[in-house]
């Protein structure tokens, strides 16, 4: 792991290192000055602060109502403000739908998106910020229109009765689940033959067959074209599904890919979709692979969401951080950690939390506070709206001012109609020193601020610890921060003597209306639902 630390790009500096009063929240209520504001350091590696982009959806550069590469690209300056060196991109490669995980042509953009010069661009213009930028790289499965399925149905239908297929004609009958039979689980006839095809997600994405040498060899060659435009990770779709229930193929598979694109960069990132519990993402670490998605903290169901609630004690939240820590670990020593509180496939966490600005906040400061890479999804830093279960209604045109409409998109042509939000968009939310957004933007700081905080281990403080109050310490590369939360309804107070705090100072902390946290004569007091970073 790198230890050196290196400053952001010299056209940050000032923003970074002087944040405006109205940029962080700096004034309270009684007027005070947040006089918390420490120098940020980034670590270059690979634990970053990551914000994933629906293109389609994002911002439209060209007025034709559709999100595009060079719109991402006028928006960096607005991502890096946030505090953001990281960015996911949702699947920018050829398809028949809107949400394009479903690849015609792994080698080309989207002509909705742009161009692969465009997306050049845009991978300088991320590095000269400081930006790091991964892209969805979909492998269990290819568009029914992509040239491999297409070629490979075609030789199928020129086959004579009881003619075997022979790769040698056609290798692409290889690269699929194709059989004479209609195995169990979601099989498909091929038209015209008595040919059948797997298709777990859908019968125009086909299931493509990892344990086919010459397919891995095309794979590679596609891995190798975005590495060579300056992709710098893959988020790789559906691992859990590459082989249903097969959890030593499914990692063999990650760990061949990652080991043959760290072979063009030492550097390169991979975070993996394991839709599953803790102990099944543990078992997926063994595939070396740095990062897995955290679902057990995420979506309606997951412990973030309540610890933010109050459902769930901050106390257990805290153990669970541990317990992760020492889960992956065992797998892989080198385990960065995904947290995240939802993305695409889930609810708006404005929905979930039923616009509770307060909780709203709290989630944020929660999942700031993880070790790891957090990665958070477009539209949540302005609690943007979702609606039911509809993919299309989760996936809505980010809100850029409320008075001004350039490059707003029109978003999915599917969505439901009159899915409003309940709050301001990004131009008034940065006015508002006391917005879900400026919330955002500080605690995103203070974890800029703290390389601890990405990358500490982690130790309980029991004797703060009970019910909605907690403390930790986390260490990296010889330095300790603690960090107290207080999750409660009321005001806490923590005595620090005969503590591994007594000795530590405020270094920042997290309120949700300009409170103040204080620390006089070893207590610390904590205002309702807030977070301090001591040192």
């Amino acid at each position: 792991m790198k230890k050196a630390f290196c400053r952001v790009a010299a056209s940050m500096a000032v923003l970074l290192l002087t944040m405006s009063v109205a940029a962080c929240g700096g004034k309270t209520e009684g007027d005070v000055t947040y006089n918390y504001n420490q120098g940020i350091y980034i670590i270059d590696d690979n634990y970053r602060n990551y914000y994933e982009i629906f293109v389609y959806s994002f911002y439209d550069s060209d007025g034709d109502g559709i999100g595009d590469l060079n719109g991402v690209a006028q928006k960096l300056d607005y991502i890096s403000d946030m505090g953001f060196n990281g960015i996911w991109l949702m699947p920018i490669m050829p398809s028949p739908t809107y949400h394009k995980y479903d690849v015609i042509d792994y080698m080309q953009v989207d002509p909705e998106y742009g161009t692969l010069e465009d997306f050049e661009n845009l991978v300088k213009a991320c590095h000269e910020r400081g930006i790091r930028l991964i892209i969805d790289f979909v492998i269990n499965h290819t568009s029914s229109q992509n040239q491999w399925f297409v070629e490979a149905c075609d030789y199928l239908r020129s086959l004579k009765e009881g003619e075997e297929p022979d790769p040698a004609a056609c290798p692409y009958v290889d690269y699929y689940h194709f059989s004479r039979e209609k195995e169990t689980g979601t099989y498909y006839e091929v038209s015209g033959t008595k040919w059948y095809y797997e298709g777990s997600f859908w019968s125009e994405m086909p299931d493509l067959d990892l344990s086919c040498q010459a397919l891995r060899g095309d794979l590679e060659k596609i891995a190798k074209h975005w590495i060579d435009l300056g992709v710098d990770g893959f988020r790789m779709d559906a691992a859990l599904h590459f082989e249903e229930g097969a959890t030593s193929f499914n990692t063999e598979v990650l760990n061949w890919l990652y080991t043959y694109c760290r072979n063009w960069n030492d550097d390169f990132y991979m975070v993996s979709e394991v839709w599953a519990n803790r102990m099944t993402i543990a078992e997926y670490y063994a595939s070396g692979t740095p990062s897995m998605f955290n679902f057990d903290v995420a979506d309606t169901g997951g412990t973030l969401i309540k610890a933010a609630r109050g459902s769930y004690e901050i106390a257990s939240f805290v153990s669970s951080m541990v317990n992760f820590q020492t889960a992956f670990s065992a797998q892989n020593p080198d385990f960065i950690d995904a947290p995240f509180i939802a993305n695409h496939d889930m609810g708006r966490v404005s929905n979930i939390l039923v616009k509770d600005e307060d909780a709203m906040k709290m989630a944020c400061g929660i999942l700031m506070m993880m070790n790891g890479s957090p990665f958070v999804y477009y539209g949540e830093e302005i609690g943007m709206a979702s609606s039911g279960s509809k993919d299309e209604n989760k996936r809505l045109p980010m809100i850029w001012s409320d008075t001004d409409d350039e490059g707003m998109t029109k978003g999915p042509a599917d969505a439901d109609p009159g899915i409003t939000s309940a709050f301001p968009g990004v131009e008034q939310q940065l006015e508002d020193p006391r917005s879900i957004l400026n919330y955002y933007k500080r605690a995103i700081r203070i974890r800029n601020e703290n390389p601890e905080i990405a990358r500490g281990e982690i130790a309980i403080l029991e004797e703060l610890t009970a019910g909605n109050q907690a403390a930790i310490t986390k260490t990296y590369d010889g330095s300790t921060i603690g960090i107290v939360y207080n999750t409660s309804q009321e005001e806490a107070t923590f005595s620090l003597s005969d503590t591994e705090l007594k000795d530590m100072r405020i270094r920042g902390y997290l309120t949700l209306h300009g409170e103040v946290v204080t620390l006089k004569k070893g207590v610390l007091t904590l205002p309702a639902r807030s977070i301090c970073v001591l040192k």
